[in-house]
Order: C-alpha cells, then sequence, then structure tokens
C-alpha cells in the first residue's frame, strides 16, 4: 500500500524523485521504505535498471530516515558520503528500498540502506553519512 504523505514528502522536498516515479510505501524514524518501478527508459544495456536509478533511490530513502532521525532545533541534511555495492540486477517489476538510522548524532547521521527486487533478493547494500545542517 503506498504512502500518500510519505510519497508527498518525498515528491516535494525532492523533485526528481517524483520524476523517476518512486512511491513511498512507509516513513517513520526507525524505517523509510520507497520503490521504484521497473522501466525501460530508466535502463541501460540488456534492460536493466540503472545503477544511478538505484542510487538515486537509497539516497531519497536514506535522506528521510536522516531528515527524521534529525536531533532537535536542527533544520536537515544533506549527504557527504556515500558507498553503494551491487550484488542483482533488476530487469522487470519494483526495486525497493529500506533505509535504517545506523547512528544518529549531533553532527552526522549514518543510515543503510537495503535495495532488493519483488522476490526479496537483494540487489544492492549502500551506507550513506548525512551531515546535519
Amino acid at each position: 500500500m503506498i504512502d500518500e504523505p510519505g510519497t508527498k514528502l518525498f515528491h516535494q522536498t525532492m523533485p526528481f524523485t517524483e520524476r523517476l516515479g518512486i512511491e513511498v510505501l512507509e516513513h517513520g524514524p526507525e524505517l523509510v521504505r520507497s520503490r521504484v518501478a521497473w522501466a525501460e527508459s530508466l535502463c541501460t544495456l540488456g534492460g536493466v535498471l540503472h545503477g544511478g536509478v538505484l542510487m538515486s533511490l537509497a539516497d531519497a530513502t536514506g535522506a528521510v530516515c536522516a531528515y527524521l532521525n534529525l536531533p532537535e532545533g536542527k533544520a536537515g541534511t544533506t549527504t557527504v558520503e556515500s558507498k553503494t555495492n551491487f550484488v542483482r540486477a533488476v530487469r522487470s517489476g519494483y526495486a525497493t528500498g529500506s533505509s535504517t538510522p545506523l547512528h544518529a548524532g549531533r553532527s552526522f547521521i549514518v543510515v543503510e540502506t537495503e535495495i532488493r527486487d519483488d522476490t526479496g533478493k537483494l540487489v544492492a547494500k549502500v551506507t550513506q553519512t548525512q551531515a546535519v545542517l
């Protein structure tokens, strides 16, 4: 089921996510989940969903997770480091990202995102550091 308020949050704060067609499934401080549908226009050779699309999904999902874990009185975050390991291609269906906070500090928030395909198989694992603004 689509989380309409979460999807609106993504699209209003990161318009690029609307252009990619990212939908939010749930959002809260402990878990943010979103997905992007496979589309030929988002693919590279061989009908494989482009790695940049997967990284964008992870970055947006992780950014909202970091935002929901901001220390009191802080206004936002920005990605300062992101590490992606791709382990499987997406050739159909959806890629779903699930972000959880690993560390929520005063200066930095570290988030881990797993991207899985429709069968639940791991597609990519992303660790990102967000600077607290």
